[in-house]
């Protein structure tokens, strides 16, 4: 079970670099410097997130696993108000860095929560099918309202947010990341938490099913988009097209989906063998406290390292290598923070607030 856990710690740090790398490109509105680091930075985006929901529905399970074996429904009751509470919480938090940070995932995270705490009890079978459906109803969705609504695409700022209109919309639908169908990664990460991955063969079908699922996934719809900009009497743009047969986050259509949860499925399993093969050097021992502070570090990747970018005027404007650049300053920093902090605590400041709430 150590290897394990300390492999999920691994995928989280990883996951919260790859976030912190786009959040910073995105908020520094950095689209000058080298294509290179242009093509890394976006390649992440969509994908760190993605990655970083699935292992809260690992946790979940792992969280509510005693519940899920006992028939006793005042444990399973109070396993559910639990999650609910942390549910609450990241609500609570997320809406208030919304005003800081738009494309906040925090109050996405938290509803996301109270929805694994009305279904943490289904069977495996079911957890699929949930996630199935949870997909498919974004693109009916997607025909019977606007998704552009509130949106204004040059600034990337959602307007209207705080209305009740607004904020229904940017939760449910259209925001940032939308439970329909962002809730379809927690859902399968609550799926793949029941599964053991510490057997070989389990990892090996996840990892050669995942992998031949991202190729097809990318290549098809990589030559539909062809396809479709050959064809001279198409009746869409080129910007139509790639809005809706690309495998990009926004829309978050199921190609995006499926494509995204088959890169955090990959980088899992990775994970999982880097915590066995090279589960005693430095490296990995500082990246698996680095997962556990998580949490902490991605609050404090906008209130710290964005709030000192705004007060030396270096946050908006800035070249992709100037963002990169900083990105990597913050999280070497966050490494350091981390293995100082659990030298003398068990877990992260804000870790310890969510247990605590959660009790």
């Amino acid at each position: 079970m150590k290897q394990r856990v300390t492999g999920y710690d691994l995928a989280r740090a990883l996951a919260l670099f790859g976030m912190v790398i786009v959040n910073f490109k995105v908020a520094m509105s950095a689209e000058t410097g080298h294509l290179f680091l242009m093509n890394f930075a976006t390649l992440l985006e969509g994908r760190a997130s993605a990655l970083f929901v699935m292992l809260a529905g690992v946790g979940i399970t792992f969280l509510t696993a005693k519940a899920i074996n006992s028939a006793d429904n005042t444990l399973v009751l109070k396993t559910r108000i639990s999650v609910i509470k942390r549910g609450l919480l990241l609500v609570v938090i997320g809406l208030l860095f919304t005003p800081i940070w738009e494309a906040d995932i925090l109050h996405f995270y938290g509803f996301y929560f109270l929805f694994a705490a009305a279904i943490f009890m289904f069977q495996e079978k079911s957890l699929l099918w949930i996630t199935m459906i949870i997909v498919m109803i974004f693109p009916v969705l997607m025909l019977l309202f606007n998704f552009e609504q509130n949106w204004d695409w040059e600034t990337l700022t959602y307007n209207n947010f705080w209305s009740v209109d607004g904020m229904i919309r940017h939760i449910f639908f259209n925001g940032f990341h939308p439970v329909f169908p962002w809730a379809a990664f927690l859902t399968f990460g609550m799926w793949l938490g029941r599964q053991d991955l510490s057997v070989n063969l389990v990892r090996k079908k996840l990892f050669v099913g995942a992998l031949m699922t991202l190729v097809i996934t990318e290549c098809s719809f990589y030559y539909l988009r062809n396809m479709l900009n050959d064809a001279g009497g198409s009746a869409m743009t080129s910007e139509e097209i790639i809005f809706l047969f690309s495998t990009s986050i926004i829309p978050p259509l199921p190609q995006y989906i499926v494509s995204a949860g088959s890169s955090a499925v990959l980088v899992l399993i990775a994970c999982l063998y880097l915590s066995e093969r090279f589960s005693e050097t430095k490296i990995t021992q500082y990246l698996y406290q680095t997962g556990q502070l998580s949490l902490t570090l991605y609050i404090a990747h906008i209130i710290v390292g964005m709030g000192f970018l705004e007060s030396i005027g270096r946050l908006e404007n800035q070249s992709i290598d100037f963002s990169l650049l900083s990105a990597l300053i913050f999280c070497a920093s966050g490494v350091a923070f981390s293995v100082v902090w659990l030298k003398f605590f068990d877990v992260g400041p804000l870790e310890w607030v969510f247990r605590k709430v959660a009790k």
